[in-house]
């Protein structure tokens, strides 16, 4: 199987699936934002002002398509990664908060 192409410019893609309402929280991801006291207000500003880590992405051959790895920082500071892929709309997979030096 060959690996799909990925998204040539994909912060630009998940800024236009949130300003139309396509994206979806998983419930993985509602779990995490709840263990790690992260609101979905604080992901959807990550991703609509973060920055794309390309080397934090990943190719899932079970969905056989990549994941894009958003992060930035909330207003309160806090240092936050989101894992997001591409359907439809976007799918926002996890969240997480990175400590200094988890790079």
């Amino acid at each position: 199987m060959k690996r799909p192409i990925k998204i040539p410019d994909v912060l630009n893609r998940i800024r236009e699936c949130i300003e139309t309402g396509r994206y979806c929280d998983t419930s993985h991801s509602k779990l995490r934002k709840s263990q790690r006291q992260i609101a979905l207000t604080n992901v959807l500003y990550i991703l609509s002002h973060g920055y794309h880590e390309k080397r934090k992405d990943q190719f899932h051959l079970e969905h056989e398509d990549w994941t894009y790895s958003i992060r930035g920082k909330t207003v309160d500071e806090k240092d936050i990664r989101v894992v997001a892929f591409d359907t439809d709309g976007m799918l926002i997979i996890t969240v997480m908060e990175i400590a200094r030096g988890d790079d």
